[in-house]
Order: C-alpha cells, then structure tokens, then sequence
C-alpha cells in the first residue's frame, strides 16, 4: 500500500499536483488545505473535484474546517483523503472548534481542526489511515497548551483502535516538540527516523519540517520519502508499506 502526504496550499498548483500524483500513483492520498468549489474549473486554484477527476480518484472523503464565499459563490477549506478503492468506514471529528460555514479570514481565528479516519483493506486485513492539519502558531513550530492538548486528543483517539495504524498530516510541529512527542511515543515518526532536515519547498523562504507520516510498529515499511517535486510551499511524503 502506498500513501501519499501533501498540504496542497489551496490548490494553486493543480497541474503540478496532478502530474505528481500520476506518476507515483499512491493508493490513498491524504491532504490538507483542500477546497471543494462545485462548478469550477481553470481558475486560478484547482479545486478538489478537478484533481481527483484529472488523478483518477473515485472516492473521496472530504472535511471541511470552514466554508467562505468567492465570486458569489461557497467554497469549502479543509482535509481530504482520496482513494482508488471504497473506504470501509470513514469518521471525522473536531480537536478543535466546528465547522464555520460563513468565515472571513480577518475575523482572525482561523484554526477550526479535525481529525479525518478512515479504514482501507489491504490483502484482506484493516488498516486505519488518519489526517491531520495541526494547530497554526504564527511565532514558531515548538506547539503550545493547545496543540499539546491535540495531540493527547489524536493519541487517545488511536489508543482506542484495533489494529494497524497510518497517521499523516501537517501538524505545523517541530518534530522533537513537546506535543509531537505524545504522537512519537506511540508511532514512528518517520521525519525523525530518516533525519528530514526540512519539508518546505522553494516556494517558501521557511525550511521547517512541520509534515508527518508516522506509522503504526507492526507495519513493515518499504519506502519512504521527502519527494522533490514542487507542487506546493510544502512537500509530498510518501510511505509505502507491505
């Protein structure tokens, strides 16, 4: 099973996204910054619906953090995991906030999160496959009361799970932070195992490494990588597991 990890920054560069998804062609795929804009094509972001048309993927499972209005129009913001095959089962909840279907970004909060779960099969046994887009401090990565509030909610929540576990996100975390740690105690981390020095991309002047995949011990992982394609400010992970 290959998955791939990508914060798709609003899907500014769709044919770049696209591309990259056609040549690895990853069984799932887990995404944040998503938009869902019904009706639209060619404009100046690509919204989900047009890439996962243009990839290939029949099923998706979208969560939106909040709606907004372009051009007379809604549009929806969140995360979504696409897949080749149909989800066994599919759930999301909040770590924080609800759903605002009317937002104005200089109403200053921004930070509705949820926690996408899905379960996929592979060779006849489950697997749970998570999304996430962390908590956003603007003054660094090192998280916060809140984003380790989070991070004990998602670990509460896979401690509950029978069976393997595959986590992705961009959890805008340094990843030896205090609230990454919880995620690390019960997962690899493997950001941290293969020493990432940083998951930005040159369209960006930052050089953290804010983007995961951890995995659950029992998985046996062939691959895994920081992929070099730009189709985004950050960059796509892949993992692939026997």
């Amino acid at each position: 099973m290959k998955i791939l990890q990508l914060n798709i920054w609003g899907g500014r560069l769709g044919k770049q996204i696209v591309e990259l998804l056609d040549r690895e062609k990853p069984d799932l795929v887990c995404l944040q910054e998503a938009v869902m804009f019904p009706g639209i094509e060619n404009l100046f972001i690509s919204p989900l619906e047009e890439i996962t048309a243009k990839a290939g993927y029949d099923h998706t499972f979208f969560s939106a953090s909040f709606g907004f209005k372009m051009m007379r129009r809604t549009a929806d913001w969140g995360n979504a995991i696409l897949s080749k095959t149909p989800f066994l089962y599919q759930y999301a909840e909040f770590t924080r906030g609800q759903f605002e279907p009317d937002f104005d970004i200089l109403d200053g909060d921004y930070n509705m999160r949820n926690l996408q779960h899905v379960i996929v099969e592979k060779e006849g046994k489950k697997v749970h496959v998570l999304n996430h887009h962390g908590h956003h401090l603007d003054q660094h990565k090192n998280g916060d009361a809140e984003t380790l509030r989070q991070c004990k909610q998602i670990v509460d929540y896979i401690q509950k799970l029978e069976g393997s576990v595959i986590l992705t996100g961009d959890f805008n975390l340094s990843p030896k932070s205090e609230s990454l740690e919880l995620i690390n105690a019960v997962l690899t981390n493997h950001c941290l195992s293969s020493s990432v020095t940083t998951t930005r991309t040159v369209l960006t002047h930052k050089t953290e490494v804010c983007d995961y995949i951890f995995t659950s011990h029992d998985l046996v992982v062939k691959r895994f990588e920081v992929l070099p394609d730009v189709a985004s400010d950050h960059a796509a992970l892949l993992v692939e597991v026997g």
